[in-house]
């Protein structure tokens, strides 16, 4: 278990009580939620150094924690779930608690144990300090091997904020739990427990051709933990703007977006139509946007529970998904879309960070290095895009990555 920042306190009188954190004022200005959202996104590329294709992950943490909802991440093991977790708690400086839940998993090593004076006078408290009921950001790997009184505290916690154990009744802090497993479970018996994360993240093993970056990047993983560049003000401060948002430009098209996929055989809870939304109005305040837009609506494909019906649900919702875009999200947005919008976003932001990381001509290896990584943004746009459908921007940064390769 890993338990980081100082323990909050409990009230003993009554009920435990730990306070959460306070929600900031209104917003004053769009500027504010501008600069908020540009500071997530510097956290979240700061959070990112060192882990090879898990800039998406990050990001739909930071989506889910705006949005007040919870994420599952599914995939074998050592594919880097806990440290995308950890590393935006450490972005954010969060109060952060993990663990690895088991089939004899006690109840107290997750939420504490039994405080045993007050159970001689006959009363039922728990001792929560350091312990989930206190977390601001968590992570239970292989969350769905818990026990059934663990599972049932925990669906109240998720749900509501809210630990409740014997006389303790906790307001928790928690503003985003990712849960981990190697699979789905076949058990129904779990299924309204799985229907609390809303957010659905499949993870792969890192592809060939990407692993001299995880070797370099694995390498320095340990000596590149990120600053605190944002905090959870910042992420308090969009998640306020998000829950103010104005849905009604969307909600047409979200309903409409839900009707398709129903008649795709792909069936979404009530539950997870209406709090789709939320991941909606969370991904505009997060592109710094008052009211979302319909370059907003790409996180419904998160919201589809598994990782064959979100292939069917980008298939079905193409034309809708073709006007995705987000500046703070961009991989994310890519990748859960493939809209050529937030697709060119991504090549662009790849392109600028390359250029500006332009080695001297003195140093040959690494020049050779740099030029077959500009050849590779080369070979990303022209097979990603129609010539005659290219984003003006896109065009003239293949222009640019050209003239550079003619260089000598």
């Amino acid at each position: 278990m890993f338990a980081h920042g100082p323990p909050g306190s409990a009230a003993s009188a009554g009920f435990s009580r730990v306070k959460p954190c306070p929600i900031l004022p209104r917003m004053s200005h769009t500027a504010a939620l501008t600069d908020a959202a540009k500071v997530v996104r510097e956290a979240l590329a700061d959070a990112s150094r060192g882990l090879v294709d898990r800039e998406a992950l990050l990001e739909l943490i930071a989506l889910a924690t705006v949005a007040r909802e919870h994420v599952l991440v599914v995939g074998p093991p050592g594919t880097a779930k806990s440290e995308a977790v950890r590393r935006v708690a450490q972005a954010t400086s969060g109060k952060y608690f993990e663990y690895l839940l088991g089939r004899f998993t006690e109840p107290s090593e997750i939420f504490g144990p039994v405080d045993l004076r007050k159970l001689k006078a006959g009363v039922v408290e728990t001792e929560t300090t350091g312990m989930l009921p206190e977390a601001e950001i968590a992570f239970l790997d292989e969350v769905f091997l818990g026990s059934t009184a663990i599972l049932n505290t925990l669906l109240g916690l998720l749900n509501e904020r809210v630990f409740r154990r014997g006389h303790t009744r906790v307001d928790c802090p928690l503003r985003v739990c990712v849960g981990a497993t190697n699979h789905l479970p076949d058990d129904e018996q779990l299924a309204a427990f799985a229907d609390r994360f809303l957010v659905r993240v499949y993870l792969d093993p890192i592809p060939d051709e990407r692993l001299e970056e995880l070797l370099e990047g694995g390498w320095t993983l340990a000596s590149t933990k990120p600053a605190a560049r944002a905090s959870l003000v910042q992420l308090d401060l969009l998640a306020e703007a998000a829950r103010r948002a104005d849905m009604t430009t969307v909600r047409p098209q979200l309903a409409q977006a839900v009707r398709l996929l129903r008649r795709a055989g792909i069936s979404l809870s009530d539950r997870r139509v209406v709090k789709v939304q939320q991941l909606v109005a969370a991904a505009g305040v997060l592109a710094g946007r008052a009211a979302p837009s319909e370059a907003d609506l790409w996180p419904i494909v998160t919201a589809v529970p598994t990782r064959e019906a979100q292939a069917l649900a980008r298939d079905v919702l193409r034309d809708l998904l073709a006007r995705t875009d987000n500046a703070a999200l961009s991989v994310a947005a890519a990748e859960t879309s493939l809209g050529p919008l937030a697709r060119a976003r991504q090549v662009e932001e790849a392109a600028r960070a390359l250029f500006e990381a332009k080695p001297s001509s003195d140093d040959r290896q690494a020049t050779e290095a740099w030029r077959l990584r500009l050849e590779g943004i080369a070979r990303t746009i022209d097979a990603g895009f129609a010539a005659d459908a290219l984003p003006e921007s896109l065009g003239a940064l293949r222009a640019r990555v050209v003239e550079l390769l003619g260089a000598p």
